[in-house]
């Protein structure tokens, strides 16, 4: 069993803006390199899990997703980076699927295809509901990064400013 990082991408891998499907528009946290490659280095599989609406609500497609995300995969292994894989919820929060973060359908997904220590892994998102996935899913170790959606109070195991401070916490 490996231990593994499940990923939100909007506000964690990327700047927060709505509905992103063009690489133009793409940018990087500051950071998140120096992170995921550190989380590899300690053993972890790097998975992304996100929410993807703006395919059900019409603003762009799932051709365009993929292509966005693979664009983006090739990124990461320019800096040495792999994804293990990537999962994405492409309903609108009115369509009541399974897949929608807080409901646990990509983890499921992901743990078909490996053999994942849930209580050696973590989650790290910035808004609620990716909190509440890790934990219907089992993932007791939790950081909510501020680098996206605001928010008061967090159901997580830390609070951080941007994936960048996730390092300090997450060692071994």
């Amino acid at each position: 069993m490996q231990k593994a990082i499940f990923l939100d991408r909007d506000g964690v891998i990327n700047l927060e803006k709505n509905y992103l499907y063009k690489k133009d528009d793409f940018e990087f946290v500051p950071g998140v390199f120096e992170s995921l490659k550190q989380f590899q280095e300690l053993g972890y599989l790097l998975f992304i899990i996100t929410n993807q609406s703006g395919i059900a609500r019409g603003y762009y497609s799932v051709e365009d997703f993929k292509q966005l995300t693979s664009w983006m995969v090739e990124m990461f292994k320019k800096e040495g980076i792999y994804l293990s894989q990537v999962e994405f919820c492409p309903h609108a929060p009115s369509d009541n699927c399974n897949c929608r973060k807080p409901k646990i359908q990509m983890i499921e997904n992901i743990l078909k295809n490996h053999e994942i220590d849930l209580e050696n892994s973590w989650l790290i998102g910035d808004k609620e509901s990716d909190i509440q996935c890790a934990i219907n899913a089992g993932i007791k170790n939790t950081i909510q990064v501020k680098s996206g959606h605001k928010f008061n109070t967090s159901l997580a195991s830390f609070v951080c400013e941007s994936i960048k401070e996730t390092s300090k916490i997450i060692r071994n």
